[in-house]
């Protein structure tokens, strides 16, 4: 009677979740992990503040803000990736803050790791008291 109910779950960081019926993937002979897609976004709009706040006379051409956006997407992808471990590492199935600064702090070097993560900090701290 046990046997049935264990096999209608499965153990997962922790804690018992109940298996899927549905198959994702089909089986070819290799095991195929699914490719985790982050949404490329376009961040041309505030690149555009940004740099309108910096530096008020110039402009930026579409060549240069398409590589800047592709630097930005890649970073945010990398520093999610890295937080997604850490969470993994610690058995927790929640992304917290402190996951997500010790990501930054491992991925970018130090001078620009603390003001990010101290920026970063200011605005969740804005964002949940607001």
């Amino acid at each position: 009677m046990a046997g049935s109910i264990i096999k209608k779950y499965r153990y997962c960081h922790g804690q018992l979740r109940p298996v899927s019926s549905k198959k994702s993937h089909p089986r070819t002979g290799k095991k195929s992990h699914p490719r985790i897609d982050f949404g490329h976004r376009n961040y041309s709009r505030y690149i555009n503040r940004v740099l309108k706040e910096v530096v008020p006379q110039r402009g930026i051409s579409s060549g240069t803000m398409d590589v800047i956006n592709t630097l930005i997407n890649d970073i945010l992808e990398s520093i999610a990736t890295e937080a997604r471990h850490l969470m993994y590492f610690r058995n927790r199935c929640t992304l917290t803050p402190e996951d997500i600064q010790k990501a930054v702090c491992l991925m970018l070097p130090r001078k620009l790791s603390r003001p990010a993560v101290t920026f970063g900090s200011e605005a969740v701290h804005r964002y949940v008291h607001s």
